[in-house]
């Protein structure tokens, strides 16, 4: 009996779209999945576990990642690096699982260009005004900071064609079993004729 072969679904939008809220409601109804934990060069924050949060890496060794192709995607935001790391992952999808990597559009993008088989899903506000809502409604962020990321999130949102499907976050319930469906497809049993 061949052993089944697992997938790698990519979860990318805009901060404030709720990737991390939806995933979170998915891992709750599905605790098989396994998500992808990426390497940074950033420092731990109180409560980050090495291995369980992030690989925190010094400089040198994210870098010898890079130069040996051992990143599925990277990128350096405000002067840390964050990547994917390549082995983790294709060791759960060899076994069977299904793997999501939350990663912002510039690594899906990656992705897609290093593993072209996945499944990339776009995730939507349901407006820009919305968005800058639930930006403003987190309180951990200036004017200055918001103004940027709506920004960029026009851009990003500009990218979503890119993608196999786009899911609109107006509600988490309906979302979640939006992204539920499309993880865990369920064959259709074919009608047999009498």
């Amino acid at each position: 009996m061949q052993h089944a072969i697992g997938k790698l679904i990519v979860l990318t939008g805009p901060s404030g779209a709720g990737k991390g809220t939806l995933l979170k409601a998915l891992l709750a109804e599905h605790p098989e999945l396994y998500v992808s934990i990426s390497a940074t060069t950033r420092s731990p924050r109180p409560g980050e576990v090495h291995g369980q949060h992030y690989f925190f890496l010094e400089r040198a060794e994210f870098d010898q990642m890079v130069a040996d192709g051992n990143l599925l995607e990277w990128a350096e935001f405000a002067g840390n690096c964050y990547g994917t790391p390549r082995q983790p992952v294709a060791e759960q999808i060899a076994a069977g699982k299904t793997v999501i990597l939350e990663i912002e559009l510039e690594g899906a993008r990656q992705v897609r260009a290093s593993f072209p088989e996945a499944y990339r899903i776009f995730i939507l506000p349901p407006s820009f005004d919305e968005l800058e809502n639930r930006l403003r409604g987190r309180g951990t962020e200036s004017d200055e900071v918001i103004s940027r990321r709506m920004t960029r999130a026009k851009d990003e949102i500009a990218a979503a064609n890119e993608f196999d499907i786009q899911i609109v976050n107006d509600q988490v319930e309906r979302a979640v079993q939006e992204l539920a469906t499309i993880v865990f497809p369920v064959d259709t049993p074919v009608p047999t004729s009498v």
